[in-house]
């Protein structure tokens, strides 16, 4: 009765329909057209493939595609981070020339006496003083700050130069283990899904690619200003020794380690002239 039920079905979904259409004044068959259920499936899951691939090809092959998320390629981050810059630059210029005229309505007011300015920027610099002069609660904050930075020397070796250098986020995910060098752990373990994206950091030459038994697949990339990245745990590689790689570019895919206790994530190490730095001050994860 199963077997039975089951033919049925496809024998009604197979089934074909006659549309007809009829001269009203002859009755004359026009046009006749057999079609069944099946037919209309495929045409419309045919249909709703080519509207996918035409939209795809859209998005791959024109400007949308960098207003998708992690798709921005470094031309348009760099022009962000400049006219960023200029911003901040146009603002500072207004807040100048603001005060300059704030400065000349005290002289013409006659609360400022002239014979006791030495230049308008010295005003200038005396009434920022006066308008950026601390609280009570930032003045504590400041001693306090430098009561424990007064004798930490690691503070000032961990300072690494990045002028002009856009660190793209590894893999999207959670930080679950923090950067620990004391520990021997030199990077951050982001959570992430199997099979997903591992991206470059900066633009640069892939230096190392192979396999570890205690890390999975490993991929390191040398970079400019002696800047190295190395990503541990991959699921599998898509880039040799010796490829040249953009920032934002996939370099391999995320996968699960061979301790089947630990949960899919990656192992991302960020170096400078050869000692180990905290990737979370350098990028938003």
């Amino acid at each position: 009765m199963k077997n039975s039920g089951h033919k049925a079905f496809w024998r009604n979904f197979k089934f074909k329909y006659k549309l007809t259409v009829i001269n009203e004044n002859t009755l004359e068959e026009v046009v006749g057209i057999h079609v069944s259920k099946l037919n209309g499936l495929s045409v419309l899951l045919s249909a709703c493939t080519v509207i996918f691939l035409i939209a795809a090809l859209i998005i791959a092959f024109t400007p949308l595609r960098n207003y998708l998320p992690g798709y921005m390629n470094s031309e348009v981050r760099a022009q962000v981070v400049d006219n960023a810059l200029r911003a901040d630059s146009l603002a500072e210029a207004l807040n100048r020339q603001k005060m300059y005229i704030m400065n000349i309505q005290d002289i013409l007011e006659g609360r400022v006496k002239t014979d006791t300015v030495g230049s308008m920027d010295s005003l200038t610099s005396i009434r920022t003083e006066e308008l950026m002069s601390r609280t009570q609660e930032e003045e504590r904050f400041r001693q306090e700050y430098e009561r424990k930075e007064r004798y930490n020397l690691r503070s000032v070796s961990e300072r690494t130069e990045v002028t002009g250098l856009i660190f793209y986020p590894p893999s999207r995910g959670v930080i679950t283990t923090e950067f620990n060098p004391e520990e021997k752990h030199f990077g951050v373990d982001l959570a992430t899904a199997s099979g997903g994206s591992v991206l470059s950091a900066l633009d640069g030459t892939v230096v190392f690619a192979g396999y570890a038994m205690d890390y999975g697949y490993i991929i390191q990339v040398q970079h400019v200003q002696n800047f190295i990245t190395i990503y541990k745990n991959c699921g599998s590689l898509m880039k040799q020794v010796g490829d040249r790689v953009k920032g934002g570019e996939v370099i391999a895919l995320t996968g699960k380690s061979d301790d089947k206790r630990s949960e899919p994530h990656l192992h991302f190490e960020l170096w400078h002239k050869g000692q180990a730095i905290n990737p979370a001050k350098y990028i938003v994860f």
